[in-house]
Protein backbone atom coordinates (compact mmCIF):
# COMPACT_ATOMS: atom_id res chain seq x y z
CA UNK A 1 0.00 0.00 0.00
CA UNK A 2 1.25 3.32 -0.91
CA UNK A 3 1.58 6.04 1.61
CA UNK A 4 1.76 9.79 1.27
CA UNK A 5 4.35 10.53 4.68
CA UNK A 6 6.27 7.84 6.45
CA UNK A 7 6.76 8.77 10.23
CA UNK A 8 9.27 6.73 12.59
CA UNK A 9 8.61 7.14 15.98
CA UNK A 10 11.10 5.36 18.58
CA UNK A 11 10.13 4.06 22.03
CA UNK A 12 12.28 4.73 24.81
CA UNK A 13 12.32 4.07 28.75
CA UNK A 14 13.33 1.83 31.29
CA UNK A 15 13.29 -1.75 31.00
CA UNK A 16 9.50 -3.13 31.92
CA UNK A 17 7.98 0.54 31.57
CA UNK A 18 5.41 -1.26 29.13
CA UNK A 19 6.94 -0.42 25.63
CA UNK A 20 6.50 -3.63 23.96
CA UNK A 21 2.88 -3.71 25.02
CA UNK A 22 2.12 -0.53 23.86
CA UNK A 23 3.71 -1.22 20.16
CA UNK A 24 1.76 -4.48 20.32
CA UNK A 25 -1.81 -2.53 21.26
CA UNK A 26 -0.76 -0.07 18.63
CA UNK A 27 0.14 -2.72 15.68
CA UNK A 28 -1.90 -5.41 16.91
CA UNK A 29 -4.98 -4.53 18.97
CA UNK A 30 -3.86 -6.48 21.51
CA UNK A 31 -2.44 -7.39 24.95
CA UNK A 32 0.19 -9.93 25.80
CA UNK A 33 0.52 -10.35 29.79
CA UNK A 34 3.73 -11.53 29.30
CA UNK A 35 6.77 -10.42 27.13
CA UNK A 36 10.03 -11.06 26.88
CA UNK A 37 12.50 -8.35 27.45
CA UNK A 38 13.22 -6.80 24.43
CA UNK A 39 17.09 -7.42 22.85
CA UNK A 40 18.17 -4.73 21.17
CA UNK A 41 15.40 -3.08 19.16
CA UNK A 42 11.79 -4.52 17.90
CA UNK A 43 9.75 -2.81 14.87
CA UNK A 44 6.50 -2.22 14.38
CA UNK A 45 4.51 -0.37 11.59
CA UNK A 46 0.73 0.49 11.12
CA UNK A 47 -1.00 2.74 8.15
CA UNK A 48 -2.92 5.47 8.99
CA UNK A 49 -5.68 7.96 7.45
CA UNK A 50 -5.58 11.08 8.44
CA UNK A 51 -6.95 14.23 6.71
CA UNK A 52 -7.58 11.66 3.74
CA UNK A 53 -3.87 11.30 3.54
CA UNK A 54 -2.34 8.01 3.86
CA UNK A 55 0.65 7.94 6.52
CA UNK A 56 3.00 4.89 7.35
CA UNK A 57 3.72 4.82 11.16
CA UNK A 58 6.87 3.04 11.78
CA UNK A 59 7.49 2.08 15.96
CA UNK A 60 10.42 1.46 16.88
CA UNK A 61 11.12 -0.45 20.49
CA UNK A 62 14.02 0.14 22.18
CA UNK A 63 15.72 -2.66 24.55
CA UNK A 64 15.81 -0.76 28.51
CA UNK A 65 18.62 -2.19 29.74
CA UNK A 66 21.78 -0.08 30.53
CA UNK A 67 23.54 -2.54 28.37
CA UNK A 68 21.65 -1.70 25.24
CA UNK A 69 21.82 2.09 25.53
CA UNK A 70 24.83 2.40 22.57
CA UNK A 71 22.70 -0.17 20.17
CA UNK A 72 19.36 2.28 21.29
CA UNK A 73 21.14 5.71 20.33
CA UNK A 74 21.76 4.84 16.85
CA UNK A 75 17.73 4.65 15.92
CA UNK A 76 17.02 7.80 17.09
CA UNK A 77 18.49 9.32 13.83
CA UNK A 78 15.58 9.93 11.19
CA UNK A 79 13.21 9.94 14.20
CA UNK A 80 9.86 12.28 13.91
CA UNK A 81 8.91 11.62 17.77
CA UNK A 82 10.33 10.13 20.46
CA UNK A 83 7.75 8.19 23.04
CA UNK A 84 9.45 8.38 26.65
CA UNK A 85 7.65 5.81 28.78
CA UNK A 86 7.59 5.69 32.27
CA UNK A 87 5.54 2.67 34.45
CA UNK A 88 2.98 4.99 36.85
CA UNK A 89 3.45 2.57 39.26
CA UNK A 90 7.74 2.25 39.54
CA UNK A 91 8.88 5.69 41.08
CA UNK A 92 12.84 4.50 39.87
CA UNK A 93 11.53 4.63 36.12
CA UNK A 94 9.68 8.56 36.57
CA UNK A 95 13.22 9.57 38.07
CA UNK A 96 15.37 7.95 34.96
CA UNK A 97 13.25 10.07 32.86
CA UNK A 98 15.86 12.94 32.84
CA UNK A 99 18.46 10.48 31.61
CA UNK A 100 16.51 8.97 28.78
CA UNK A 101 15.55 12.69 27.81
CA UNK A 102 19.15 13.79 27.29
CA UNK A 103 19.92 10.68 25.34
CA UNK A 104 17.02 12.18 22.80
CA UNK A 105 18.08 15.74 22.61
CA UNK A 106 21.87 14.51 21.95
CA UNK A 107 21.75 11.71 19.07
CA UNK A 108 17.91 12.74 17.74
CA UNK A 109 17.02 16.01 15.62
CA UNK A 110 16.62 18.99 17.33
CA UNK A 111 12.60 19.50 15.75
CA UNK A 112 11.86 16.07 16.96
CA UNK A 113 8.38 15.65 19.13
CA UNK A 114 8.95 14.01 22.39
CA UNK A 115 5.79 12.17 23.81
CA UNK A 116 5.97 11.94 27.79
CA UNK A 117 3.40 8.29 28.61
CA UNK A 118 3.22 7.66 32.25
CA UNK A 119 2.48 3.94 31.34
CA UNK A 120 -0.30 1.20 33.32
CA UNK A 121 -2.69 3.58 34.27
CA UNK A 122 -4.61 0.83 35.32
CA UNK A 123 -2.94 -0.03 38.32
CA UNK A 124 -3.73 3.36 39.59
CA UNK A 125 -4.31 1.95 42.94
CA UNK A 126 -0.56 0.77 43.37
CA UNK A 127 0.56 4.58 41.77
CA UNK A 128 3.58 5.76 42.58
CA UNK A 129 4.06 8.85 40.59
CA UNK A 130 0.90 11.41 40.80
CA UNK A 131 -0.16 13.12 37.05
CA UNK A 132 0.52 16.28 38.66
CA UNK A 133 4.35 15.21 38.39
CA UNK A 134 4.44 14.01 35.05
CA UNK A 135 2.48 16.91 33.68
CA UNK A 136 4.76 18.93 35.79
CA UNK A 137 7.74 17.26 34.12
CA UNK A 138 6.55 17.49 30.50
CA UNK A 139 6.26 21.28 31.19
CA UNK A 140 9.36 22.13 32.69
CA UNK A 141 10.88 19.94 29.36
CA UNK A 142 8.59 21.35 26.43
CA UNK A 143 7.04 17.77 26.05
CA UNK A 144 3.55 16.48 25.23
CA UNK A 145 1.97 14.22 28.06
CA UNK A 146 -0.64 11.51 28.98
CA UNK A 147 -1.19 8.83 30.74
CA UNK A 148 -1.95 5.51 29.15
CA UNK A 149 -2.52 1.80 29.82
CA UNK A 150 -1.29 -0.69 27.11
CA UNK A 151 -3.64 -3.55 28.95
CA UNK A 152 -7.34 -1.57 28.64
CA UNK A 153 -6.46 1.39 26.55
CA UNK A 154 -9.08 3.50 28.44
CA UNK A 155 -6.81 6.03 29.88
CA UNK A 156 -6.22 8.62 27.14
CA UNK A 157 -7.05 8.29 23.42
CA UNK A 158 -3.78 5.66 23.07
CA UNK A 159 -0.56 7.12 22.03
CA UNK A 160 -1.29 7.51 18.16
CA UNK A 161 -3.90 9.80 18.21
CA UNK A 162 -1.89 12.20 20.64
CA UNK A 163 1.58 12.05 19.49
CA UNK A 164 1.13 15.33 16.89
CA UNK A 165 4.16 16.53 14.73
CA UNK A 166 4.14 20.18 14.00
CA UNK A 167 7.05 21.21 11.72
CA UNK A 168 7.22 23.60 8.69
CA UNK A 169 8.33 20.50 6.87
CA UNK A 170 4.84 18.66 7.39
CA UNK A 171 1.40 19.63 8.80
CA UNK A 172 0.17 19.14 11.51
CA UNK A 173 -0.25 15.41 11.58
CA UNK A 174 -2.21 13.91 15.01
CA UNK A 175 -0.96 10.39 14.89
Amino acid sequence: MSYDYLFKYIIIGDTGVGKSCLLLQFTDKRFQPVHDLTIGVEFGARMLTIDSRPIKLQIWDTAGQESFRSITRSYYRGAAGALLVYDITRRETFNHLASWLEDARQHANPNMTITLIGNKCDLSHRRAVSKEEGEQFAKENGLLFMEASAKTTKCGRGFHKDCCKDSSEHPRWCL
